[in-house]
């Protein structure tokens, strides 16, 4: 007679007892008995620790990107810290990134929610779908033209550069700020008057300075009252009798958002809005210039809404370079950002849009291609 378990295990077999069953179970981290060993709930322990960590962190960058986003979607009128803030917005769009990844790793849903409806806004900023568009009228022939704009910090900037951008590359209409008389003379010793022999110019030592050089005819129409820059219009004819087209220019530079003075800008942003709505129907119109605000800016995007009929056009906004920027070209070291700006009535069409970089200025000539519809 066979005692329980001191014989073959039915089927010729010896049993493998115990001890063996509890060590294959042991390898899935579960004994024979259901019981966790100590090797699984440490391992547990690890993977729960760090699924929080990650959360932690998710949270930890999407704090302050949900704080500016609120920021960027409620048009009020904020404080200067926060209008200099908002001017980075663009950039927001790499922790956005980050967010959503370290919430999926988080693994919570609300999170990976939150960190996704977060990225798709900045996404939207960045390319908005709700921009001005160019609406040019096909049965209307139009006349290329290439402008340029620079800053010249002070009349800091090279000359030889801008000459050689101008000559290079055709520009026929070259818009500068903060200009000097030491600039001018060392851009007309360059040879800038026999490609640009049209122009007006307003030198001045301190950042008020202004000139338009130009290849076709100008004729000054006034200054925008009110501006500490006093920003002047000009109407410049390309061509002659009916195939000729006319484009009212203005070359801006509004006052920065400093410290006590973020009054000022809105004020001047305002002008330039008013400028644009007031302007004669159909008339074909070109801002230009040092607008010292970015697309994230309810301010300038008040003056892209001030035509009744359809929206101005940021030029550089409409071809999809929000992030290639015009300051700082030199100096702070900041993500770099576009306030520099080449704003259009909805008629013009545009191309070859692109920013270089010129010594001596903190920042970027920006250059583009306008087709202007003949006035006929």
């Amino acid at each position: 007679m066979n005692v329980p378990g001191s014989g073959p295990a039915p089927g010729g077999h010896a049993s493998a007892g115990p001890a063996a069953s509890e060590h294959v179970s042991s390898k899935h981290g579960v004994s024979q008995h259901g019981i966790p060993q100590r090797g699984a709930r440490k391992h547990g322990a690890r993977k729960h620790g760090g699924t929080i960590a990650w959360r932690l962190l998710a949270i930890a960058v999407l704090l302050p990107v949900v704080s500016l986003s609120i920021l960027r979607a409620v048009p009020e009128t904020w404080p200067t810290p926060v209008v200099q803030l908002l001017a980075f917005t663009p950039w927001l769009v790499v922790p956005a990134v980050l967010a959503l990844g370290l919430a999926l790793a988080g693994r919570r849903l609300w999170l990976i929610a939150l960190a996704a409806v977060v990225l798709a806004a900045h996404l939207f900023w960045l390319f908005p779908l709700d921009a001005g568009r160019p609406v040019p009228d096909s049965s209307v022939p139009g006349t290329p033209i290439k402008v340029l704009n620079i800053n010249s910090y002070f009349g800091e900037a090279d000359a030889a550069e801008i000459v050689r951008l101008v000559r290079e590359h055709g520009v026929e209409l070259l818009a500068v700020q903060e200009h000097t008389q030491g600039f001018e003379d060392r851009l007309l010793a360059e040879g800038l008057e026999r490609l640009l022999p049209h122009k007006l110019s307003n030198p001045r030592d301190d950042a008020s300075g202004s000139a338009l050089f130009s290849a076709h005819p100008m004729e000054a129409t006034g200054i925008l009252p009110d501006t500490p820059f006093g920003m002047p219009t000009v109407r410049l004819t390309i061509g002659k009798g009916e195939a000729a087209s006319v484009l009212e220019v203005t070359n801006v530079h509004v006052f920065p958002p400093v410290a006590g003075r973020a009054a000022q800008w809105r004020s001047d942003l305002a002008a330039l809005g008013r400028l644009a709505a007031a302007g004669t129907a159909g008339a074909h119109r070109l801002l230009i210039g040092d607008f010292n605000a970015t697309f994230d800016h309810a301010e300038f995007r008040a003056v892209l809404d001030g035509v009744a009929d359809r929206k101005l056009v940021d030029v550089g906004t409409a071809a999809g370079r929000r992030l290639l920027p015009t300051w700082p070209m030199d100096g702070l070291p900041l993500p770099g950002i576009a306030i520099d700006h080449l704003v259009t009535s909805p008629r013009i069409a545009s191309s070859g849009y692109a920013v270089h970089r010129v010594p001596g200025t903190d920042r970027a000539a920006v250059m583009a291609t306008l087709e202007i519809p003949a006035r006929g």
